[in-house]
């Protein structure tokens, strides 16, 4: 079986980067005033920020505004965090790329165009426009992600998000299925936040055997079973899962980060269960509040906290300063933050 290499480093040669369990943050894309215009020393600082944090990007996603962004613009995205990162001393942290678009023939096409940008993995959401005729063909939604898989360089990973889809949900079948018949899948992020269906993808893709009688097109790349919320990486670590990407890494990486930490190491030593109850706790109630102010609350914390952020791309609205007022001196806001402040100090 031949190995398909993912990434590539900013002198050109490609490397196979691990897509491993733990926290990766869905990156904004951050932009000018006035003009609208990519603003990529903010993106770049965030996203060695992150790293730094031990947090891995996800570019051109939900929270990227992947779809307000021309191919061109993600490219140049991709291209400028792979330089960043190696730049900084992250040359081997991974990128993964949205690449999901209306047609299965241009998804293809983003693809192979974050690849050569320089993308370790894509992920792809279900195209929803037409969900009135794909919700309930279950054949036409395991051709397209069999097909994608096939057919990108790089290896894809399923984007089950139903707000964005047109309602479109997978359910726990439908992704065992592809997961062992499609080599080139490297996981699913769930942000239909059903802890169920992670439970029921875990018990079969985190068998020792899986990997065994499904191997993957790219031994870096194994079958995650990711939440899409901060709020059930407990109990997502307990059933076996692979950590999260979530919007509030943004936000406390180093917090996110920890609750991971400890979430894996209770499954060995049950006398750090408490400790990780306690911190999902704050997690899972700071998630509850900042998620419902959307990307352009995400980015107006992101300015509070750290100078940058700015507003999305219209027709998204600003986040209105009295409600990022009332965001910010939300108790639930306010003691995630106390918490990222202690542990960014002892970093």
């Amino acid at each position: 079986m031949t190995t398909t290499l993912n990434g590539a480093s900013n002198n050109g040669a490609h490397i196979s980067r691990k897509i491993a369990a733990g926290i990766y943050a869905p990156i904004p894309t951050f932009y000018q005033p006035v003009s609208e215009d990519l603003d990529l020393e903010s993106f770049t600082s965030h996203i060695i920020r992150l790293a730094r944090g031990g947090v891995r990007p996800l570019i051109a996603g939900s929270m990227g505004e992947g779809l307000h962004l021309t191919h061109s613009e993600r490219i140049t995205l991709i291209q400028a965090a792979r330089a960043a990162l190696d730049k900084e001393g992250f040359a081997g942290v991974p990128i993964i790329a949205g690449t999901g678009t209306g047609s299965t023939r241009e998804t293809v096409e983003l693809c192979k165009e974050a690849a050569v940008a320089g993308a370790d993995a894509a992920i792809v959401i279900t195209s929803g426009y037409f969900a009135g005729v794909l919700a309930s063909n279950k054949a036409a939604l395991k051709a397209y992600f069999t097909e994608v898989a096939e057919k990108s360089p790089i290896p894809v990973m399923i984007y089950n998000y139903p707000g964005a889809s047109g309602g479109i949900d997978l359910d726990s079948d439908l992704i065992t299925e592809l997961a062992t018949e499609s080599p080139n899948l490297c996981g699913v992020k769930l942000t239909c936040g059903n802890v169920g269906k992670l439970t029921r993808i875990a018990a079969t893709v985190s068998e020792q055997s899986f990997s065994q009688l499904y191997p993957r097109q790219n031994p870096d790349a194994p079958f995650l079973v990711l939440g899409g919320y901060a709020d059930f990486i407990v109990p997502g670590a307990c059933a076996n899962g692979h950590g999260a990407i979530t919007g509030l890494a943004n936000v406390a990486p180093y917090t996110l980060v920890r609750l991971f930490a400890l979430a894996t190491a209770a499954l060995a030593d049950p006398s750090r269960l408490p400790e990780a109850q306690q911190l999902q706790g704050i997690v899972a109630r700071a998630d509850f509040t900042i998620a419902k102010a959307g990307i352009a609350g995400t980015k107006a914390l992101l300015e509070r906290l750290y100078g940058y952020g700015g507003a999305p791309r219209k027709p998204l609205p600003p986040f209105a300063p009295e409600a990022l007022q009332t965001l910010w001196e939300h108790p639930h806001t306010q003691e995630l933050v106390k918490v990222e402040r202690e542990l960014a100090g002892k970093a």
